[in-house]
């Protein structure tokens, strides 16, 4: 296990890219409820059991702008599909890149207007194995286990009556050098309303250290 002191501010230029395909979120439900003040009777009585190895295409909580203001609760597929999509996406959909997320096809019209934040508390990375070639998980968290939020995007797709979601990547910085891939982008409290409002963060910013 790698417990990692400063990896919430991700930043420095690409060096190997890799998928995020797995991610834990086994943190206690009325910790949900602390990190980001749920107000909704339905969302405090929730109690989702632990997750240890959440893949891409499960179903996720994420958290939304509500109307009142305040966060909102939702669920939905973790593998974006856009909502002008006519059929569920072939391609890969549970990562955008923060270079090209706000002109990606897929994935810029979700950036402009439906952002969300995605609880969790830790997130695997693999390396290859001198030894054998093979490869070797690692589980990255913060000390002390603390739970965080990764920036997310989000769409409801009326026609094929889907909500669905996926995390934003960035390029691996220090420490995460010493596990070459793509590192997610983790929302420190003060910057999660920053990532929520639509209008301010630019990809340049937050791929540059904004979060």
């Amino acid at each position: 296990m790698l417990d990692l002191a400063a990896l919430v501010l991700p930043c420095g230029p690409p060096h190997v890219r890799a998928m995020c395909g797995r991610f834990t979120r086994y943190l206690p439900w009325s910790e949900v409820h602390r990190l980001y003040r749920l107000t909704l009777d339905w969302e405090k009585q929730r109690n989702d059991a632990p997750a240890y190895n959440v893949a891409p295409t499960d179903q996720v909580p994420f958290v939304t702008a509500g109307d009142d203001g305040n966060h909102k609760l939702r669920e939905g597929r973790w593998w974006l599909v856009p909502w002008w999509a006519k059929e569920m996406p072939k391609a890969a959909m549970f990562n955008a890149r923060i270079e090209t997320a706000d002109t990606s096809g897929a994935f810029k019209d979700a950036f402009k207007s439906t952002r969300c934040l995605i609880p969790a508390d830790g997130f695997y990375e693999w390396t290859k194995s001198p030894a054998d070639g093979g490869k070797d998980p690692w589980h990255i968290f913060l000390p002390q286990h603390q739970p965080f939020s990764f920036a997310g995007l989000w769409a409801h797709n009326k026609k094929l009556d889907v909500t669905s979601c996926t995390i934003i990547t960035g390029p691996a910085g220090e420490p995460m050098r010493m596990t070459p891939g793509s590192t997610r982008r983790l929302r420190r409290p003060r910057r999660r309303r920053y990532w929520r409002r639509t209008s301010t963060a630019s990809c340049s910013s937050i791929a540059w250290g904004a979060l």
